[in-house]
């Protein structure tokens, strides 16, 4: 897949042609066109290099748009994204017309000074439609345009045409520079790729691009500084700012050998970290795909409007016709004058621009704006997925809990609480299970390995060890069964129970906790005011400990005890029997099957999980529960906004051209129908943006 930035493209109706136009030639496949970033994807079906052959299609359909060789990260101010040439053209004829209008009295020399002034102002406009016409490319707003102008100056209207052109090209201009800011805030949300990086060669440290960086080249990273590339951190701590990748704006600290995803921005002292991962396959690289790839699954609404516009021109064009040339024969003392100038005026207003700019630019500002809160959405589908869900169905580990243990009790009988969990930090300390760390954890006293002699671990079961000569057993109920060591009946298996045995005698047990997220509790009260009531919680753990678990955070619907398989067996049920949008939350690895096959399923913290990025429709970046609820409100603001515009330009839409088809209103109010309505969708469409930090 090739990717390239267009650059010069504002007119979404082209954007459509292009993709269109590009689609039909035989040497290239899969060709997207994302309108929001002006960025093209294609897939090329021949070795040959095609820009060119691809710049010239593009050019026949917008002859000033072209392929970007090097890009300008930089956001362009007002004033250096205003047409300066297109302002002076429009200054130009704007003068003419005054000069003509007021001052010169030979009429002949009055139509010349006005032809003039139309043909510098609508030249380029003329053209394109012309240019259109001849690739059999009809009823666009180039057509409309000149249909309508020409239309003033055959009826003698010369003022009137100029205008209608020059009002057309000042919104034109406005249009551009509003297109273009919103594209620069969109990009800036997802600009986060690092430029360079320095690698540490010797006793030298040279300058590299990400791309050339290999695993174990050891890298420096200086203060504000973004790591290039996924690695471990060789120094004590570092601070870094996260944001850029997980929302989250209070800086972490990372300590020595800990990761240090790509995109973090260093803020606290120089660094050297080991690289290891390739570019390609880091964070960064990850997040920047999902996001870009993330407009080619449109949402309903971009659907319908792309379709709407296809069928909506040469519709009223065909009305346009009908309402010059029909009411003359069946009204008496009709002019065809007058009714061509109704006509003319209906056309202008018709054009849909607005809709056709507005409502992509709306689903990419939120994919855009819920990537700042640390969630990547697949595509703008989802985003109107995210304002259906009415059921949300959680796994516990690793989602509503941190998937992280502590010891919450130590019950001691003939031997001291602290030497028994001294004895069984010993044994534990060479395991890697989350439990078992815990339990290390929780002694915080020195431990001397030393004492142990030996050590055996039973899968599934616990470990064997000899400890100054003392065998230790330390695992659940079925390890001590083995050696034929009774357990007491009141001694219930309760949560998370890890028994201990010194020479054959129970002396003990440790009971660890997964610890909840402390956001879980609000989260959940947040989601109903979000009008999301039903909320189920799928576990492997047992019915006591789901049970802790479900009363501190407010789920009442709760399965425990659950195998993988089941997990989805059960969603399936729950998504059967309420007959609405499910959601599913799941840590994204042994949750895969049903993140693949819900509504729409979110993995918490997987961008490091290829699994996760394949079976989920949105990713949580920063493992936070608040990020799928401020997603959720993001959605369901930009389909109101959508709505909104939708509406809106609709409204006026059809109001003007009632108002133009009655003689009403004339040219000037048609081009408010057309330009002033497309920015004001345009800005309305900004909003979802410029709200995201509040």
């Amino acid at each position: 897949m090739k990717k390239v930035k267009l650059q010069n493209l504002d007119c979404a109706n082209c954007a459509l042609k292009i993709e269109k136009t590009l689609n039909d030639m035989p040497e290239l496949s899969n060709v997207k066109l994302n309108f929001s970033t002006s960025t093209l994807t294609f897939e090329q079906n021949t070795n040959n290099d095609l820009l060119d052959v691809i710049e010239k299609e593009i050019q026949k359909i917008e002859k000033e748009v072209f392929i970007v060789k090097e890009e300008n990260k930089k956001q362009k101010t007002f004033w250096q994204l205003l047409d300066k040439k297109l302002l002076a053209i429009t200054l130009v004829s704007l003068f003419l017309t005054y000069i003509s209008y007021n001052y010169i009295e030979n009429r002949q020399m009055q139509i010349a000074v006005y032809i003039v002034a139309y043909i510098i102002v609508g030249w380029d406009v003329l053209y394109k439609a012309f240019n259109n016409i001849i690739n059999g490319k009809v009823f666009d707003e180039y057509f409309l345009m000149s249909i309508a102008t020409l239309g003033a100056f055959g009826l003698a209207d010369f003022v009137e045409g100029i205008s209608v052109m020059i009002f057309y090209q000042v919104g034109e201009m406005f249009q551009r520079v509003a297109v273009s800011n919103s594209r620069d805030n969109i990009n800036a949300l997802i600009d986060i790729k690092p430029e360079y990086a320095f690698v540490k060669e010797g006793d030298i440290v040279v300058q590299r691009t990400p791309e050339e960086l290999r695993i174990g080249d050891i890298i420096l990273v200086k203060v504000g500084e973004k790591v290039p590339v996924d690695a471990i951190l060789l120094n004590n701590s570092c601070l870094f700012d996260t944001s850029a990748i997980t929302g989250e704006f209070r800086p972490k600290t990372i300590n020595e050998n800990e990761s240090v995803l790509s995109g973090f921005i260093n803020v606290s002292n120089a660094v050297y970290l080991k690289v290891n991962s390739l570019y390609k396959d880091s964070t960064i690289a990850k997040v920047i795909e999902l996001i870009e790839n993330a407009s080619s699954k449109k949402a309903n609404a971009e659907k319908f409007i792309t379709k709407f516009a296809a069928v909506y021109t040469p519709i009223v064009v065909v009305m346009a016709l009908f309402l010059a040339f029909l009411p003359p024969f069946f009204i008496e003392g009709a002019l065809y004058s007058d009714w061509i100038e109704r006509a003319l005026v209906f056309l202008v207003i018709s054009c849909p621009c607005a809709l056709v700019v507005s409502i992509p630019l709306s689903f990419f500002s939120a994919i855009g704006a819920v990537s700042k809160k640390g969630i990547l959405v697949k595509g703008a589908n989802y985003i109107e997925k995210l304002t259906e869900i009415e059921n949300i169905v959680f796994d516990k580990t690793g989602t509503l809990t941190k998937g992280v243990f502590e010891v919450i009790k130590v019950e001691a009988f003939d031997i001291n609480k602290d030497e028994l969990l001294r004895y069984a930090a010993i044994v534990e300390s060479f395991s890697t299970h989350p439990i078992a760390k815990a339990i290390v954890k929780s002694y915080d006293k020195e431990l001397n390995l030393k004492e142990l002699n030996s050590s055996k671990e039973f899968s599934g079961l616990g470990i064997k060890a000899i400890v100054n000569e003392k065998e230790i057993l330390i695992g659940n109920k079925k390890l001590l069964e083995k050696f034929d060591i009774k357990i007491s009946e009141d001694l219930e298996e309760k949560l998370n129970v890890v028994y201990v045995s010194i020479d054959s005698k129970l002396v003990g047990y440790i009971v660890v906790s997964d610890i909840i997220k402390p956001e879980a509790k609000e989260f959940i009260k947040e989601l109903k005011k979000l009008n999301i009531f039903k909320t189920y919680m799928l576990t492997g753990d047992k019915k006591e400990q789901a049970i802790e678990v479900s009363k501190a955070i407010g789920i009442e619907n709760i399965k425990y005890e659950l195998l993988p398989q089941d997990k989805l067996k059960i969603y399936e049920e729950i998504k059967k029997e309420s007959g609405k949008t499910t959601a599913f939350v799941g840590d994204g690895i042994n949750d895969a099957p049903t993140l693949a096959a819900s509504d729409i399923g979110f993995a918490m913290g997987g961008v490091g999980s290829d699994l996760a990025i394949k079976s989920a429709d949105v990713i949580v970046l920063n493992d936070n529960l608040n990020a799928i609820s401020d997603a959720i409100k993001i959605a369901k603001k930009t389909k109101a906004i959508v709505y909104q515009n939708i509406v809106f330009i609709m409204a006026i839409k059809i109001g003007f051209l009632f108002l133009g088809a009655s003689a009403l209103i004339g040219m000037k109010e048609a081009i408010f129908a057309d330009m002033g309505v497309a920015l004001i969708a345009i800005f309305n469409s900004m909003r979802i943006l410029k709200d995201i930090n509040k």
